[in-house]
């Protein structure tokens, strides 16, 4: 098939995310439809228990807070990540006609 360059950038950007965007597709085995049933039989066919996951009542393992106060020490909490966005430019600067 042959187009013309304009329609070929069109076609071709309609497949570019924005910035900060990050496509995930999943497929086949994957498929949002039909993953927990898959996977039940993989494990089945493999002969493989699931991990029973700790319960919410056992403590005996602590995470340490990632983020700790230089000043008071205290572990602080993530409320929200800002993405990085463009450098911001100054003015142009103005010459002196001379």
């Amino acid at each position: 098939m042959t187009l013309e360059t304009g329609e070929f950038m069109r076609r071709f950007l309609l497949h570019v995310l924005p910035g900060g965007f990050h496509r995930i597709r999943h497929f086949g085995l994957f498929a949002n439809p039909v993953r927990r049933a898959n996977l039940a039989k993989v494990r089945e066919l493999l002969h493989f228990a699931p991990e029973i996951s700790p319960s919410p009542d056992d403590a005996s393992i602590e995470t340490r807070p990632v983020f700790i106060c230089r000043h008071c020490g205290a572990p602080m909490i993530v409320i929200e990540i800002l993405a990085r966005s463009s450098p911001i430019r100054a003015p142009p600067m103005h010459r002196d006609p001379t």
